[in-house]
């Protein structure tokens, strides 16, 4: 397991129920950059991978 799956567990955990907005992710992830700016590149790979369709890839 890697550290970072403990903050995943607690994510679903917490708001595993929860339906989201793709906008409200993207909120969540802007403010954090703005609190974190160190970590604007992780975040930015992150929001692309998770913008891109995998269908499209093939």
């Amino acid at each position: 397991m890697y550290f970072t799956d403990r903050g995943i567990e607690e994510l679903v955990s917490r708001r595993g129920e929860e339906e989201i907005s793709v906008e409200w992710l993207g909120a969540r992830l802007q403010a954090f950059v703005d609190a974190h700016p160190d970590f604007e590149t992780a975040i930015d790979r992150l929001a692309t991978w998770l913008a891109r369709d995998d269908e499209d890839e093939d």
